[in-house]
């Protein structure tokens, strides 16, 4: 998720939407990630972070499970994705840490589901579940989740070509960032919410038993839903291979089709779990600043793992499902592969004064 934000201290505006819930659509299972078999249609990215400038290698399937930074978990048959806080990082190096992408791509008229017990936090760790096209920005970017060092609330946000933008939010007490989805406005910031919930995010989370999000990919827009433990419906918590969307109540994140022509902005996407660490958005000086102290490389990168112990996802399951009568699995090219043009990203580093630089 390569792209910048302004940060939760600056340009958020809270809205209450007196707007009616999002249409009802029924979705069916078409897909599903749990237990012991996982990690068997993901691709791993296998290379350093040049995507986002971050200090991290992203590790081989091979590593990942040797070194135990992606594994399931005998006892809960949870699935572990980590950074690396056994090996102490010499000055000059990078730590070990995981991105992997699904094999498959989903197009409009798909749901997607995840429910987590834990997502990474930290000082330096940036974390995101997120999907995008294979020929970013063409073809767009979702964001699920994501965040930065100790930061307390998940945002969530779209990232496309020119002309996408976000009207008439179908949202209940969100923090609005910005509007503008395209990647060319204020240096890809993308059209940015910010959930109010606490729980959403970091320490709060994992205090909170987890949660589940839900993104709901349409033709009538995006929408993201996010349930704390306590919350979650029946209808996700008992993994029925249906799924009505309208039982879900008023979505934390909507982006309708008014402001952006869904099947314009928007081809099959490929979902993603990464952790990088420091990188063009959480090691950018000014907002590393805002929650933790020191300099994040040399601080915290550097050295022994001790830093990262919370740095982890661990999921109980991921679940697509396909609008009632399709299909819209589309098999191969992984987005994996995919970055930006380092002169481009070198172009950002400038404008990071108050800036959020959003993974993809």
């Amino acid at each position: 998720m390569l792209h910048p934000q302004v940060t939760l201290l600056s340009l958020a505006v809270s809205l209450t939407a007196s707007i009616p819930p999002v249409a009802a659509t029924g979705y069916t299972m078409v897909k599903t990630f749990a237990g012991s078999t996982f990690f068997d249609d993901w691709k791993f990215y296998n290379n350093y972070d040049n995507l986002t400038n971050g200090d991290a290698i992203f590790v081989s399937s091979s590593v990942a499970a040797s070194s135990q930074l992606a594994y399931v978990d005998p006892s809960t048959k949870h699935a572990i994705i980590k950074v690396d806080n056994t090996s102490t990082v010499p000055y000059n190096q990078k730590r070990n840490t995981v991105r992997i992408s699904t094999n498959d791509k989903f197009s409009v008229g798909s749901v997607w589901t995840v429910d987590m017990l834990h997502v990474p936090y930290g000082c330096s760790v940036w974390p995101a579940w997120w999907s995008q096209a294979p020929a970013w920005p063409t073809g767009g970017e979702i964001d699920t989740f994501e965040g930065v060092n100790m930061v307390t609330n998940n945002q969530m946000g779209l990232h496309t070509l020119a002309g996408c933008k976000q009207v008439s939010q179908v949202q209940s007490s969100t923090l609005v960032n910005s509007t503008d989805c395209s990647y060319l406005t204020n240096s890809n910031e993308g059209c940015i919410t910010t959930n109010p919930s606490t729980a959403s995010y970091g320490a709060g989370f994992a205090q909170a038993g987890g949660g589940m999000f839900v993104t709901e990919f349409a033709e009538t827009g995006i929408s993201i839903w996010f349930f704390s433990r306590a919350n979650v419906p029946s209808v996700l918590s008992s993994n029925s291979s249906t799924i009505d969307t309208s039982t879900l109540g008023t979505p934390v994140g909507n982006w309708p089709a008014a402001g952006c022509k869904i099947d314009t902005f928007f081809a099959p996407q490929n979902l993603i779990f990464d952790i990088t660490l420091c990188g063009d958005f959480a090691g950018a000086a000014n907002v590393f600043a805002e929650t933790c102290p020191g300099t994040c490389y040399n601080d915290y990168v550097v050295g022994n793992g001790s830093n990262y112990a919370t740095a982890y996802f661990e999921i109980a399951s991921v679940n697509v499902f396909s609008k009632t009568g399709t299909n819209t699995i589309v098999t191969g090219n992984s987005a994996s592969a995919l970055c930006l043009s380092l002169s481009t990203l070198a172009s950002w580093l400038g404008v990071m004064g108050g800036i959020w630089l959003f993974l993809a």
